[in-house]
């Protein structure tokens, strides 16, 4: 109960990271709160000079500002992924660290099959030609300009075997799917139920990305990968945007080494207009959403109500989902 005597002062620079009707109880210790909508990298240091702890999301808190920030003891952040933050620096320190799991095991993966269905199936090209009067020009009830492919018996990779990985393969089973879940690139030993990287590539009809931003895995998906995709899959990213090289995947699609590409991140968010995805947004093989996969209602709150909690231990002094 070390933390509990003291009056703490609660700053969130990102409240705008969650939904407006998203519910944030009130806390239940003695504490100062204040409340920004959004955050710019050259005022964090002014917001959370004071704070003892700092609610983020994805406001990057390397060595340098941390070193400002002299009160605080604990961050909570509100995702799951902490790359944004400098976790030797919080370790050596003492600034504890705590993060979100396990909220997103229904969201996130269903937004992963909206993405691969509407690929598979050519569902925004079909809705795009009758939007321009194709259906009408046909002069029957049905017309076949793009290609339309069940997921019973292909072959899906997941990349990421945790949490969601394993809810994407159990939608997968669903529908019929092989499923094969990928080893990381280079890795060796992983075990019976791991397939070589290299031959996820080779063998998909179906790649999706469910694994963490990392040293290990920044720039998994590059020029090289893309020429390994022997059966032209698509490519469904709802995981970090640093895990593909996004110009790569401009040319791989330009150039028919892929059928199609689902992302909903990027190495950048928002995009900046000369993002190698900009110039793909009028192709119906490739579908672009702001970061919304993990966005649900009911994972929102249940993202919240988790966030809360973890402040609530670490005042406590109880066990929380620590990072650092």
């Amino acid at each position: 109960m070390v933390h509990m005597s003291m009056k703490h002062r609660v700053v969130f620079l990102e409240r705008g990271t969650l939904p407006p009707e998203t519910v944030v109880r009130p806390f239940s210790f003695a504490h100062d709160y204040e409340v920004y909508e959004h955050t710019p990298a050259d005022e964090v240091v002014q917001r959370a000079g004071e704070a003892t702890i700092l609610i983020v999301n994805k406001t990057r808190l390397n060595a340098d500002v941390l070193a400002q920030l002299s009160r605080l003891r604990h961050i909570a952040v509100a995702a799951t992924g902490t790359d944004n933050i400098d976790l030797d620096y919080c370790c050596q320190h003492g600034i504890s660290v705590s993060h979100i799991v396990g909220y997103a095991k229904n969201t996130v993966p269903e937004h992963t099959f909206a993405l691969i269905l509407t690929l598979r199936r050519s569902i925004l090209a079909y809705h795009r030609s009758v939007a321009e009067g194709r259906w009408g020009q046909s002069g029957q009830f049905c017309y076949f300009d793009y290609p339309v492919h069940d997921l019973s018996g292909s072959t899906i990779g997941i990349i990421g075997e945790g949490a969601l990985g394993q809810s994407v393969a159990d939608i997968a089973r669903g529908f019929g799917m092989k499923i094969l879940f990928a080893a990381h690139k280079g890795a060796e030993g992983m075990g019976p139920l791991y397939t070589p990287f290299e031959t996820v590539l080779e063998a998909s009809d179906v790649l999706t990305l469910h694994c963490p931003l990392l040293p290990s895995t920044r720039g998994l998906i590059g020029a090289a990968e893309f020429e390994r995709m022997a059966r032209r899959p698509l490519l469904i990213n709802t995981a970090r945007g640093g895990l593909v090289d996004e110009a790569a995947l401009a040319d791989a699609l330009r150039n028919g080494k892929i059928a199609g590409a689902g992302f909903d991140v990027a190495t950048t968010e928002p995009l900046p207009e000369d993002h190698p995805f900009m110039a793909l947004m009028d192709r119906p093989d490739f579908i672009l959403t702001p970061h919304v996969a993990w966005s649900s209602r009911a994972a929102t709150q249940a993202l919240t109500e988790q966030l809360l909690d973890n402040i609530e231990r670490f005042v406590g002094g109880e066990a929380y989902k620590r990072v650092a």
